[in-house]
């Protein structure tokens, strides 16, 4: 197969629709943490704002700056993570980097729709992009978790 031909398969439709139709695009005002990454090979940036209640994930807004592959993940995390619990957003970020790392299978319900990104296992430089906005929610939850520990 020809790289165009890769890069045209690792650019699906569903990939391309969940980029399009991205949940919870607007910032919270008043959030428990608030958390920017960014991926240094392609300069893809979130901004996630997230609140915890109970231990579960209450509110949760983003701000997407990505390629289509990190804007399909930020899509199903954005469509996933409110009402999950901090272990369940943990384990999704990292069954996710397994997934593209190792060939792990894709993260559980509610996160297993990250399963349409496992042809971009092969494209190592895309994987931080993918990663972003677990990355981010994982790092927002530690915060919390910090603060509320120092309070």
């Amino acid at each position: 197969m020809s790289g165009e031909s890769d890069m045209i398969k690792l650019y699906s439709a569903r990939i391309l629709g969940l980029a399009a139709d991205i949940p919870r695009l607007t910032r919270l005002e008043d959030p428990d943490a608030t958390v920017k990454r960014r991926a240094p090979l392609c300069g893809s940036t979130v901004t996630v704002d997230l609140s915890l209640r109970d231990g579960l994930v209450a509110d949760y807004g983003q701000e997407v700056k990505a390629c289509a592959l990190g804007q399909a993940a930020a899509s199903v995390v954005g469509g996933a993570i409110v009402g999950c619990t901090e272990d369940q957003v943990r384990a999704a970020r990292d069954s996710l980097k397994a997934m593209l790392k190792e060939g792990g299978p894709p993260p559980a319900p509610p996160f297993d729709a990250l399963e349409v990104l496992q042809p971009a296992r092969d494209y190592k430089n895309r994987h931080a992009s993918i990663l972003l906005s677990l990355d981010a929610a994982v790092e927002a939850l530690d915060d919390i978790q910090s603060a509320s520990s120092c309070a």
